[in-house]
């Protein structure tokens, strides 16, 4: 019996599907990015009666209402940064480089924040400290036999504002400095300490420059998310009786729409968005901070001393700002029929449960659309994910690093402003997608994608390129090594991804608020209509439901031992 040569045993031939799939996602992506920028330029130039117009943009500087948002826009964002870093960095420095006790639990404390959507936190602080049914305010006058005209505290302000924002939005400075601080070498520090440098200089002359890249990019981060946020001004603003730049472009949605100065009021947020991010980059790729050498030692862990209570009384204090207390009163409100009835057997109830979950009859279709959504969005961003970061990271085609910008392009665009530009796209008679659950996976798609795809692509990475090529030389075709060989080699970021992408989308407002009809409403709109009702203990109820759907998903992706953290977050 004779056996045939290796060399005439040739492999199979198989169709390489590469080019279709790269021009249809060129395609689909170009769709999901260019054409909502293309209706809001187009409409920015289109008056009311169709005609072509300056009026809108010329808005932009005569509008004295749209140009008090916007200053206060800017204010808020600014002081929003500085109280986060103010905050942020000296906790970060205590978790990562101190003997502070349980230094663990509080930096997955702070991270399990992120969930948090940042609207919910506004409604917490609502219940907490509105003037006059706010819990600290009713303990105060109970305390001091105080009239109900005295108040310690009034949420609805510009200061208060910004202190709500800063809560929910300091986990992106804390983690971005813990990290760097994690990074920091202790042979620099200790060649400090030998030539007599004090801890405080130490401190100041060599760790602080190093991490101090992480806190200006953390404090761009903080700045962006105020700057674009709706879910938090609307709730706290609006009742104080003035407009930050989202919730004025919300408003020209108002009858009667004027979607000219809608698409006009979007374009300077845009532009600031896309500076901001392009300064980010800027500063995280500097390679003025990088550190050369061999193996470095472990971090030099401080000794806090008789500081070690200051200290412990100061990250409690923060966590009760920002997690202990707003979920503290949203359970309490949703367990009392009333904000300020006290705890006791006698006002404890179901009350809100039941008609949340028995008699509202938009909570199952919310909840539905919700999940619909969520599962849809999470699979199709990672599979998208997926395929653009192996075109574009192993540079299979030509142009495929094309593919990789356009699905990073849409974290330059604020929630708020692809609701605007979805809609003018959508809403036509062309495509009639407006009151479908279509255009609402088209944005979540869009404001997902960026960090979908910015997670997967580092972890391509981690895998070498010769286990696909070899699967090539036997015959597979490009998409079939990625499914059959690298996919499953990145199962633990995939899983990781989907989770995340679930939490960003059933946690979105600023463009759902824009886009969503009786039919498609979700659970997210269904808790800021309920606020404008002022039904707190309903409104509480779909909260605690969404977090604790948020923190299951989130435990899965724990429970994976390979994550890849997305850069600018989860939008508000």
């Amino acid at each position: 019996m004779t056996t045939a040569p290796l060399a005439d045993k040739q492999p199979s031939r198989r169709i390489d599907f590469s080019i279709p799939v790269f021009t249809l996602l060129a395609i689909v992506l170009g769709v999901l990015v260019i054409l909502p920028l293309f209706w809001l330029l187009y409409y920015v130039f289109r008056g009311d009666d169709g005609a072509f117009t300056w009026q809108n943009l010329a808005a932009l500087v005569s509008d004295a209402s749209l140009l008090e948002a916007y200053k206060r826009t800017l204010g808020m964002a600014l002081g929003v940064a500085v109280l986060t870093c103010l905050v942020a960095t000296p906790m970060a420095w205590l978790v990562a480089r101190t003997d502070l006790p349980l230094r663990r639990h509080v930096r997955m404390l702070v991270t399990a924040s992120f969930v948090t959507p940042p609207f919910l936190g506004a409604i917490a602080y609502e219940i907490l400290a509105a003037p006059n049914s706010g819990l600290v305010n009713v303990i105060y006058r109970a305390l001091f036999g105080l009239e109900r005209s005295d108040r310690l505290v009034n949420i609805y302000t510009f200061p208060g504002l910004i202190f709500v924002i800063a809560c929910f939005t300091f986990p992106y400075v804390f983690t971005l400095v813990a990290n760097a601080l994690d990074k920091v070498p202790s042979d620099l520090e200790d060649a400090s300490s030998m030539l007599g440098g004090k801890p405080l200089t130490t401190l100041r002359k060599v760790t602080f420059p190093l991490v101090l890249p992480a806190m200006l990019a953390g404090m761009l981060i903080a700045t962006l998310q105020s700057l674009t946020m709706f879910g938090s001004p609307a709730i706290l603003a609006l009742p104080a009786g003035f407009h930050v730049v989202t919730t004025k472009i919300w408003s020209y949605f108002q009858f009667p729409p004027r979607l000219g100065m809608a698409a006009a009021a979007s374009l300077p947020l845009l532009l600031v968005t896309v500076a901001l991010l392009r300064a980010q980059k800027t500063i995280l790729g500097r390679k003025g901070y990088t550190v050369l050498g061999g193996k470095s030692g472990t971090p030099r862990v401080t000794e806090l001393g008789r500081w070690k209570w200051v200290a412990t009384a100061f990250v409690l204090a923060v966590l009760c700002l920002t997690i202990f207390l707003p979920y503290a009163a949203l359970l309490k409100t949703s367990l009392t029929r009333a904000v300020g009835d006290a705890v006791n057997f006698s006002t404890l109830t179901l009350h809100h449960w039941n008609f949340v979950l028995f008699e509202l009859s938009a909570t199952r279709l919310a909840l539905t659309n919700t999940l619909i959504l969520g599962l849809s969005s999470a699979t199709v961003v990672t599979a998208l994910a997926l395929v653009v970061s192996y075109l574009a990271g192993r540079r299979a085609l030509g142009g495929a690093s094309f593919l990789g910008m356009l699905a990073t392009a849409p974290v330059a665009i604020p929630g708020i402003v692809l609701g605007v530009g979805l809609f003018l796209s959508y809403a036509n008679p062309t495509f009639k997608l407006y009151g479908t659950l279509w255009i609402l996976l088209i944005a979540f798609v869009t404001i997902e994608l960026p960090a979908g795809y910015q997670q997967i692509s580092s972890a391509f990475s981690g895998v070498h390129p010769e286990l696909e090529e070899a699967s090539r030389i036997l015959g597979a075709s490009r998409m079939r090594a990625l499914w059959q060989i690298t996919a499953p080699l990145l199962r633990t970021s995939v899983v990781a991804t989907w989770c995340f992408v679930f939490v960003g989308t059933i946690r979105e407002l600023s463009a759902t608020i824009l886009l969503t009809t009786a039919n498609t409403k979700l659970v997210s709109v269904i808790i800021y209509d309920l606020n404008e009702s002022g039904d707190l203990g309903a409104i509480c109820v779909l909260g605690i439901i969404l977090l604790v759907v948020s923190f299951a998903v989130v435990s899965v992706a724990n429970a994976v031992p390979i994550l890849g953290g997305p850069s600018t977050g989860p939008r508000p």
